[in-house]
């Protein structure tokens, strides 16, 4: 397939290698993207607020470009953050009525990372309210949906990056992830989700889900998730759990493929995962990919505890918390399905919670175990593909593990690499993907298999808001 034409349906690599020609300035390529905005957003509804003064900052890039002194590795490529990140200047309302509309005094460390690097941020984009939930509607914004079709759900809680990066409203979008609130999304628009090893990518202000979640990049190619994660994934003092620093480009190894790397085809989380009949063939399809190019590939169970279990309790005490941190005028503002969580989940003793803390431990350990055999796990991403976006969340505990990220979470509670990767469409025509994880801190394997995958699948990049077709069919 041919490079694309328009810069707003360009990667960031392709972006930046024309900047460094002269053949495209910074302000030409914000000013697709904004057109594409301006045409496409009042349906789609992907971002909270938008940056009147990003058209500024792309013309002080191209001016940099201009002197043969660009900033950084992004110097001038667009890109979003989600809501419940800081950026100075603007407020975080993390999707709900009940924060403050008082703009932050600094920006989160994931964002230090892109403007360091010289990105352009457009603006902020809509979450599930705190990010608790997969359906992608919030109480401040209404409802995002998805640019394959507007009638489903863009996913959730990174619910406006995913449909941002689906109708190419610039390349590289932040999102989020505590149980799969970037991976479900880019697997529901046919996007690359990367949810790196915990503390990778630093944090500052921690949110509610803390203890499971990270922020990602969430981009149209592997390429451009590994150059954003080389921005983002930097030491940041203000993050007691921030990893040491180690500068990296992390594409580089990335192309040495999956030859004689031990895959494992996982089909048990502690549980089995419920998985429709195109999400079996997409699986299929990766393992068969894999096979093709030299991996070991075969059926395995890592012998985990029952992870809804353990799960349901760090995420049911996160949204307690939440509703208990509410006035009573707050609570009647807040998603119902908040207070539905609290009043199941909130009673939980000190115990229990702790008890399911060194649950989480022991699927730690027994992942680790696990890949003392296996440098890789092939999972599916999501049970479906995108579901209504105007269905109401009814149970949403249930809903948890049995629609929304029944094979997600798992890696959350390990704390390990794991990457969204598309393989096909539907008969529906609606984008399916699936998951590839590696041992903890070998982000490096995670990005082997997911551009492997990308590779063999011969996947083009276009625009589903205007043709309708981004990925090839499955087989």
């Amino acid at each position: 397939m041919s490079p694309p034409t328009d810069p707003a349906q360009m990667t960031a690599e392709q972006l930046l290698a024309l900047y460094a020609t002269r053949t495209l300035s910074p302000v030409e390529a914000l000013k697709a993207v904004l057109e594409r905005v301006a045409r496409y957003n009042p349906w789609v509804n992907a971002f909270a607020v938008m940056n009147p003064h990003a058209l500024r900052q792309a013309g002080e890039s191209e001016a940099r470009w201009a002197a043969g002194r660009p900033m950084g590795m992004l110097d001038g490529v667009p890109c979003t953050v989600k809501d419940l990140l800081n950026i100075a200047g603007f407020p975080t309302r993390r999707g709900s009525l009940t924060t403050d509309a008082t703009p932050a005094t600094e920006n989160a460390p994931a964002v230090m990372g892109l403007l360091a690097e010289g990105a352009v941020i457009i603006g902020k984009t809509t979450t599930t309210e705190f990010g608790w939930k997969t359906p992608s509607d919030c109480p401040l914004h209404g409802v995002t949906r998805n640019p394959w079709n507007p009638q489903r759900s863009a996913g959730g809680s990174s619910s406006g990056a995913g449909a941002a990066g689906a109708a190419c409203f610039g390349p590289l979008h932040i999102g989020t992830d505590a149980g799969g609130s970037v991976r479900i999304p880019a697997s529901y628009c046919g996007l690359v989700g990367v949810k790196p090893s915990y503390g990778r990518i630093p944090q500052w202000p921690h949110g509610a889900f803390s203890s499971v979640a990270c922020a990602g990049p969430m981009t149209r190619s592997v390429g451009d998730a590994a150059l954003m994660m080389s921005a983002m994934a930097r030491f940041d003092l203000r993050d007691p759990v921030s990893l040491p620093d180690d500068p990296r480009d992390w594409r580089q190894g990335m192309e040495q493929g999956v030859a004689g790397l031990r895959v494992a085809v996982v089909r048990r989380l502690g549980f089995e995962p419920p998985l429709d009949e195109e999400g079996e063939a997409a699986l299929q399809v990766a393992a068969k990919l894999l096979a093709e190019q030299g991996a070991i590939v075969e059926e395995a169970d890592p012998q985990l505890p029952d992870t809804r279990a353990i799960f349901s309790r760090v995420w049911g005490v996160a949204i307690a918390r939440i509703w208990n941190g509410a006035t009573e005028e707050k609570r009647a503002q807040l998603d119902a399905g908040i207070e539905d969580v609290a009043h199941r989940m909130g009673d939980m003793s000190a115990a229990d919670f702790l008890g399911a803390d060194m649950l989480r431990v022991e699927c730690g350990h027994a992942m680790a175990r696990f890949h003392q055999r296996y440098d890789l796990i092939l999972t599916a991403a999501t049970p479906t593909a995108a579901f209504d976006a105007d269905a109401p969340t009814i149970k949403p505990v249930e809903a948890l593990w049995r629609d929304w990220a029944p094979w997600t979470f798992a890696f959350n509670l390990t704390r390990q690499p794991a990457i969204a990767v598309p393989i096909g469409l539907d008969e529906a025509g609606m984008p399916r993907g699936v998951q590839v994880a590696a041992a903890l801190y070998r982000d490096d394997l995670a990005f082997r298999a997911a551009r492997a995958l990308e590779r063999a699948a011969s996947l083009p990049l276009a625009n589903p808001a205007e043709t309708g077709q981004m990925r090839a069919k499955l087989n």
